[in-house]
């Protein structure tokens, strides 16, 4: 069985210019939607194709380059942002794609960006 990386791009959250954040849905959509989540990854971990996700936190630092620069960041707007991610088990893209789509997250406008997990 391989394994996939769903991507999740787009957060309930927005930013102001000063990197104030924001909920864009109310809290019962909020709640709403949380549910849907709770209720997914049980059923994908019944199932026996989950194999790991979280939520990611809005604070972040980026190293670049041979001399490991490091900022604060990304400065992206909140729908560009990735806001978390789903690790599946599937026997091929396209099963995994399939179950992407039950993703709650596109029920906020998120994106789902489905990746291969390559062996090492």
């Amino acid at each position: 069985m391989n394994r996939y990386l769903l991507i999740l791009w787009g957060s309930v959250y927005s930013s102001d210019a000063g990197g104030k954040r924001t909920a864009r849905l109310s809290p019962e959509q909020i709640q709403e939607n949380t549910k849907h989540w709770n209720a997914w990854m049980e059923g994908l971990g019944k199932q026996g194709v989950l194999d790991g996700g979280e939520p990611l936190g809005a604070d972040a630092r980026v190293i670049k380059g041979s001399r490991k620069i490091v900022t604060d960041g990304p400065y992206t707007e909140a729908k560009e942002a990735i806001s978390g991610y789903v690790i599946l088990k599937a026997d091929s893209i396209e099963k995994a794609t399939e179950i992407s789509k039950g993703c709650p997250h596109l029920e906020v406008d998120g994106t789902v960006e489905v990746r291969p997990i390559q062996a090492m």
